[in-house]
């Protein structure tokens, strides 16, 4: 596994992920958090990312074809990084029905409520 671009992969994908693809912000968040702990199943995440762009090659973001309003949604799961016992966080903005802000992380601190 040491001879396997894993973080050039995975800054790629951090790059069209914060440019062009807000639909991959949780999976991309995921494999990044081994970047320094790889193995064989972390690579795969990242081969499954690569293949989903072939697939989604003909979508786009597109502005204006719907009213101009903005909206925000947001989620979060609860304790899906069992590693650390943090949720995942995630929102995205749209405006006009494209998505102009997003983001999914792991919080900070853990609620104990």
């Amino acid at each position: 596994m040491s001879k396997i671009p894993y973080a050039p992969a995975v800054s790629s994908l951090m790059y069209a992920m914060v440019c062009t693809w807000p639909d991959i912000a949780h999976a991309v968040g995921v494999v990044s958090r081994f970047l320094s702990n790889l193995r064989k199943a972390h690579w795969e995440a990242v081969k499954w990312i690569l293949r989903y762009f072939q697939g989604t090659t003909q979508f786009y973001l597109q502005f204006g074809r719907f009213e101009p309003i903005l909206k925000c949604y947001s989620d979060f799961d609860m304790v899906g990084f069992l590693d650390g016992s943090k949720s995942t966080l995630g929102y995205v903005f749209t405006f006009a029905g494209g998505a102009v802000l997003w983001e999914s992380k792991l919080p900070k601190c853990v609620a104990l409520s």
